[in-house]
């Protein structure tokens, strides 16, 4: 077993993705126009799409024991590292419901499952982490991954990013003092509103942190690393269907990047490839790129960087 260059603490999930007409008033029904059943999950996301895009990746999370075994055949077989990877008693799996409507507007409802509760879990997830060159949290709880955060201090790059948590577990107490302990802050527009707040900053980009990366959507992403402003386009996807995953999908191809040794600025522009593809179909795992894919998608926006 190779040793991880990345490690990833998320969400394993069950996703079910609905597109509707439109979303429903209070009290009435839509119909669903298509239903699909995925595996998901942040955690899952970016270290499945990292892992098969060929950077070695530790998945450090909990399930229950109702996860699928065809979903567990999915994760191996993208090659992550999967010995942190536990089931636990008295949780089922994650599972959230994605709705979408035509204007690819989601609302989304979330079971926690176990990395909601990791404390009460009570396993520490350490040893990947202590071994990786990046280490990336994501969804879960707060508390638990503020701990490990305190355990790899000088050990590991550490990268948060609260994602669609931001707005409900994060808070003005406990976001400061992950970010303090962080080297890199990634987000996305509707994110960076309330963590902006809660570190008392007019503007995220001003967060004390070596890089700080907020995606907008089809207007592209802005970084600010080691002090400058870098503005990275769009890679333009051949078609638009579902945005289940892009933002996961980016971190993956960032990091990705980074191990086949491009800079920052470059593997920016690279991690907005790998999200141009996983928009084209529907579910954050049904479309991952090769890496030649990739290179071959992003070469005209890494010429205009050059």
């Amino acid at each position: 077993m190779s040793e991880p260059f990345l490690s990833v603490y998320g969400h394993v999930t069950v996703d079910q993705i609905v597109t509707v007409r439109k979303f429903p008033a209070p009290n009435t029904t839509e119909d669903i126009i298509t239903k699909m059943t995925t595996l998901g999950g942040t955690g899952t996301n970016i270290g499945v799409v990292a892992a098969t895009l060929g950077c070695p990746t530790a998945l450090c999370a909990f399930v229950g024991n109702d996860f699928p075994a065809s979903f567990d055949q999915q994760i191996r077989d993208s090659g992550l590292i999967m010995d942190e990877f536990v089931y636990v008693d008295n949780y089922d799996t994650s599972g959230a419901t994605v709705v979408n409507d035509p204007e690819m507007v989601q609302k989304v409802i979330f079971y926690q499952g176990p990395q909601g509760f990791a404390d009460d879990v009570g396993i520490r997830l350490t040893k990947n982490a202590k071994k990786s060159k990046y280490t990336h949290f994501c969804t879960g709880q707060p508390s638990y991954y503020q701990s490990i955060i305190d355990e790899l201090q000088g050990t590991t790059k550490i990268a948060i990013d609260p994602a669609q948590e931001s707005h409900r577990i994060w808070n003005s107490e406990n976001f400061p003092k992950a970010l303090a302990k962080s080297d890199y802050l990634f987000c996305n527009n509707f994110e960076a509103e309330s963590l902006r707040k809660y570190a008392g900053l007019d503007d995220i980009l001003d967060a004390d942190a070596e890089l700080v990366v907020c995606t907008r959507g089809a207007e592209g992403s802005i970084a600010k690393y080691k002090g400058e402003i870098l503005n990275i386009p769009t890679v333009r996807a051949s078609e638009i269907v579902d945005p289940t995953g892009c933002g996961d999908s980016y971190r993956a191809g960032f990091y990705t990047a980074l191990y086949k040794g491009f800079d920052v600025p470059e593997s920016l522009i690279l991690a907005s490839a790998v999200a141009s593809f996983i928009i084209e179909r529907t579910g954050a795992l049904t479309h991952i790129p090769s890496w030649e894919q990739v290179m071959e998608r992003a070469e005209p926006y890494l010429k205009e960087v050059a």
